[in-house]
């Protein structure tokens, strides 16, 4: 004789039939095989699923307000850390300018006779230079001239200030 199988197993509810009909039968069903019936609420594997959604609704609601709040985040460190940002930009710019000069610079040289070319323009050049500003004293007066022109242009009139900060230094003026 063969023992009966279905008789560890609850009772399942016919097809449209509500669970108020089988009593306790229908919850021990409900909650073994993984579904309630309650529309607001919903069990899939012992895990409530209502719950799950107000968790995912909270963390929806951090996330939109991070999201709203971070032109401000960014604004408030920028203004923060202005200079070393500023700072640290022009540091990586310049070691990026050198990288791409450099890169220039080897594929100029890799191209035949292009290279030799420049070493004998720079030679040319560094001979005019020096029989043009460097063998006379005149000439060197006249290159230290230029220099302290330009470097007025640049960096403006310094004689005004070597005078304000000498007559600072004087005492009685």
């Amino acid at each position: 004789m063969e023992p009966d199988i279905r008789q560890d197993m609850p009772e399942t509810p016919a097809s449209g039939t509500t669970g108020a009909q089988y009593g306790s039968d229908a919850a021990a069903f409900s909650a073994t095989s993984g579904a309630v019936e309650s529309p607001t609420e919903t069990t899939v594997g012992g895990i409530n699923m209502g719950e799950n959604k107000e968790q995912w609704q909270k963390i929806g609601e951090q996330t939109s307000t991070f999201l709203s709040e971070l032109p401000s985040y960014i604004s408030g460190f920028f203004s923060r850390y202005r200079r070393p940002i500023i700072t640290l930009g022009l540091i990586l710019g310049v070691i990026l300018t050198f990288k791409v000069a450099l890169a220039i610079l080897d594929a100029i040289n890799d191209i035949p006779l292009l290279s030799p070319t420049f070493e004998l323009i720079g030679i040319g050049y560094a001979i005019w230079f020096i029989y043009r500003y460097l063998l006379k004293a005149s000439n060197r007066a006249e290159l230290s001239e230029d220099f302290a022109a330009i470097k007025a242009q640049v960096l403006g009139r310094t004689d005004q200030l070597l005078d304000r900060f000498s007559a600072e230094d004087r005492p009685g003026v």
